[in-house]
């Protein structure tokens, strides 16, 4: 189970303030209590999904399948100062995921630690 805590959504609320739809997301985390993988999944059923793994496995999937547009050196320079609204709005736009996912799976990248997560994308550029 990834954990997010009170304060951490309300970061997120601060800079995304202006995006309806991250909102939404933000407010299905919070009615989790901070717990991602159960937020995720139910936003992924809201949206027309329906996840086949256990919710930790489904997120993180999810998460890697994001990636390469994660870890674009635009956004990982965000990331790494905790600005996060271009990149939610940007992973918004793919057709990698709903829209309503791009926070969640964000959260969840920082909660992994974006060098650790980008790692695995850095060594194959090497």
């Amino acid at each position: 189970m990834t954990q997010v805590t009170p304060q951490e959504i309300a970061q997120f609320r601060t800079q995304l303030t202006d995006n309806a739809t991250a909102m939404k997301a933000l407010d299905a985390i919070e009615d989790c209590d901070g717990d991602l993988e159960d937020a995720a999944i139910s936003l992924a059923i809201r949206a027309g999904q329906q996840p086949q793994r256990e919710n930790s496995e489904w997120l993180d999937s999810l998460a890697r399948k994001c990636r390469a547009v994660i870890c674009q050196a635009e956004f990982r320079e965000d990331l790494q100062a905790d600005s996060i609204a271009r990149a939610v709005e940007y992973l918004a736009q793919t057709p990698l995921l709903p829209e309503i996912l791009a926070t969640p799976v964000l959260m969840y990248v920082l909660r992994q630690g974006i060098d650790s997560f980008c790692e695995p994308l850095d060594s194959q550029l090497l």
